[in-house]
């Protein structure tokens, strides 16, 4: 289990719990963590292998998650289950992740500093044996994955585009269902 996947203890251990269920539904796990003091959340982002997740997928996955839950009683007191689809400023939680949104821009953060420094800004560029790269300011780098400590990607137009085009070349989207949208331009342009 990456720790980009479920990063403390507790995290890997539900992490072990829910990922076979998560699975045996044909889903993705995402990422797993435990957050909170008095009032505690569980959150679950999974997805299926073609990288979506509708609002009836969550549910199903919430349902036969809490059942393993209600028997395995992992988290001590009370606490809310969330269920979600990793959004388009996905969290990187997996190898394969950096090559699937190679050419977009992350953020990368490291646990300990290199050279000074933590965080990473820039454009993904793919995997190579164990490191991901990320072109920043200063070129091209390797980190090892190991390194991480958290990545995202960055919320940016083409992103929001490319999410749009995944949708709508799986059936999720239908610009018919869309009513036309005036803008200023066109309001002007008709008085």
């Amino acid at each position: 289990m990456s720790d980009l996947v479920a990063s403390s203890a507790i995290d890997r251990r539900l992490a072990n719990l829910v990922q076979p269920v998560v699975e045996d539904l044909g889903y993705e796990l995402v990422r797993v963590r435990l957050m909170g003091g008095e009032e505690k959340a569980l959150q679950i982002m999974a997805q299926k292998p073609d990288g979506s997740m509708e609002v009836d997928d969550c549910a199903k996955v919430s349902t036969e998650v809490s059942a393993i839950l209600d028997v395995e009683d992992p988290i001590e007191g009370n606490y809310a289950l969330e269920v979600s689809s990793p959004g388009i400023d996905r969290p990187l939680t997996r190898m394969k992740d950096f090559d699937l949104w190679h050419g977009y821009e992350a953020k990368l953060e490291v646990a300990e500093a290199i050279d000074g420094r933590r965080r990473f800004k820039g454009v993904l560029a793919g995997t190579t044996d164990d490191e991901v790269l990320i072109t920043v300011t200063e070129g091209t780098i390797g980190l090892k994955f190991d390194w991480l400590a958290e990545a995202k990607l960055v919320l940016t137009d083409e992103l929001i585009k490319e999410m749009l085009k995944q949708r709508k070349a799986a059936g999720i989207v239908n610009e018919d269902d869309f009513d036309e949208i005036e803008t200023e331009t066109d309001v002007s342009k008709e008085q």
